[in-house]
């Protein structure tokens, strides 16, 4: 037993630090549909990637919310993890981290 606890929290932190971590801006959003579409600007555009791009998510999913316009921490989440079929990631509070801090929301990132 103290074996499967040892690996799963290695697993565990091993896909913490293998997320990808950025910082980006909430500029807006909406409702349509039950949907909630966050329109994002990320501070540094990494690896060639879009600097704007929206977040969405169904509104009945617990881990929905709209947040206020600002800046948050977004992690990209590891290929099919998530909620959504699609590349998903978790919002955290700009000056939180992932291990400490509570998730604001999961959304798919939807490129303009």
């Amino acid at each position: 037993m103290k074996k499967l606890v040892v690996l799963l929290v290695t697993f565990v932190a091993t896909s913490l630090v293998a997320q990808e971590k950025s910082t980006v801006t909430v500029k807006g959003s909406e409702v349509s549909n039950g949907v909630i579409i966050l329109n994002v600007h990320q501070t540094v555009a990494a690896r060639q990637e879009k600097a704007s791009f929206d977040l969405q998510c169904t509104k009945s999913q617990p881990d929905c919310a709209k947040p206020p316009e600002g800046d948050y921490l977004m992690v990209r989440l590891p290929k099919n993890w998530g909620t959504y079929d699609c590349v998903n990631v978790d919002l955290y509070p700009a000056s939180g981290s992932p291990a400490s801090s509570q998730k604001i929301g999961e959304y798919c990132l939807i490129d303009k």
